[in-house]
């Protein structure tokens, strides 16, 4: 069973490292993710969903292809593409793997302009060793499906760092 985290970073910029962090992890087999998208919310309200994998495109590609066969096979090879490229991008964009979209959007209706929730589908991980990775970048858990005992290590993860970086407090003058 997967699980999901939701963390929000102040910046897109700041999401985008964390994410690209985490697919390095799953090449070097550390996390096995389901899905990784960062949501950003415009200063109008606007969410804006950054998926890594575009089913739309996808979907026209490869039923370009398999309509360009067919077409092949019937003597009218564009015909074939066309329709197959616009079947494709319908069954695209009708597609959704991973975290539900509308989930998405709504979770990221309570995030501040300009920042961005990162939403992770993890199907496995080396918790030990993923949190010493990302623990560096900060962020603020919104949601997980974690127990609790993994949610507060996430949690002292990201703390820690924000701890790391507050200014040490200056003596009183008089000290």
């Amino acid at each position: 069973m997967s699980d999901l985290v939701v963390i929000v970073y102040p910046t897109e910029q700041k999401a985008e490292e964390v994410r690209t962090l985490l697919f390095g992890l799953q090449k070097e087999y550390l996390i096995k993710l389901g899905d990784a998208v960062i949501a950003t919310k415009s200063p109008d309200g606007q969410i804006k969903l950054h998926q890594v994998v575009n089913t739309t495109a996808a979907g026209a590609i490869s039923g370009s292809f398999w309509g360009l066969l067919v077409g092949v096979l019937f003597l009218n090879p564009l015909l074939g593409a066309a329709i197959g490229a616009a079947s494709g991008a319908i069954g695209g964009a009708l597609t959704d793997v991973g975290v539900n979209d509308q989930f998405m959007k709504d979770l990221s209706e309570s995030i501040q302009p300009g920042s961005a929730a990162l939403f992770v589908l993890i199907e496995s991980m080396t918790s030990d060793k993923v949190l010493a990775a990302i623990k560096d970048y900060g962020g603020v858990v919104l949601k997980t499906s974690l127990d609790e005992t993994k949610e507060q290590a996430l949690r002292n993860a990201l703390t820690s760092h924000a701890a790391a970086e507050a200014p040490a407090p200056v003596p009183p003058a008089g000290a």
